[in-house]
């Protein structure tokens, strides 16, 4: 364990064996699944022709997305009667450019192990709830359900902050993807 905060709580987090016992059971499915995919998309997904993963450089449409749509939700903006429509613009195109962010980071954890791959779960189950409560956002926002859709938004904002959180351990703790894409087994 080491002593920086930062690994003390991701490793109050990641190490339980119900999130191994997940693990077993999700990355073989999972590789299944993607070994069925043409060979040229998989290594698109892992970032191969870049030299780099992908899923890094893709995450930035979606946060800022969320993130800009959280702005005009929540924090009074003078002189602007009427943002509404803009965070719900900037809200769609966060969700809408999740699914590429989502599947490249799925590809790439299903080639990581240990306490990368515990913590690489955690950081996909808060994401994959981001998305699911702002495609559900998006929805109570064209019902006329402004305030539930706010609230979804709000929630699934914070929880994709929690992700990215573990999601930089993942790189600056654990290396993965420095240096090479996970094409290969890492962590």
């Amino acid at each position: 364990m080491d002593n920086a905060i930062n690994d003390r709580l991701e490793d109050a987090l990641s190490q339980h064996d119900a999130l191994e016992d997940l693990a077993d059971q999700l990355q073989p499915l999972l590789r299944t699944a993607l070994e069925r995919l043409p060979a040229p998309l998989l290594s698109a997904m892992h970032g191969e022709m870049i030299g780099h993963p992908l899923h890094p450089i893709l995450i930035h449409l979606p946060l800022g997305g969320w993130l800009i749509a959280g702005i005009l939700d929540f924090v009074p903006l003078p002189g602007a009667e009427d943002t509404a429509h803009a965070a719900d613009l900037a809200l769609l195109l966060g969700t809408v450019g999740a699914g590429a962010a989502v599947g490249t980071g799925w590809a790439d954890w299903s080639n990581t192990r240990g306490e990368a791959r515990r913590t690489g779960l955690i950081h996909g189950l808060l994401n994959e709830t981001a998305f699911i409560l702002n495609g559900a956002s998006l929805v109570c926002r064209a019902r006329g359900k402004r305030r539930l859709g706010k609230f979804l938004s709000g929630s699934g904002l914070l929880l994709a902050a929690a992700g990215g959180f573990l999601g930089g351990q993942l790189v600056y703790r654990h290396g993965l993807g420095v240096g090479q894409t996970l094409a290969r087994r890492q962590g």
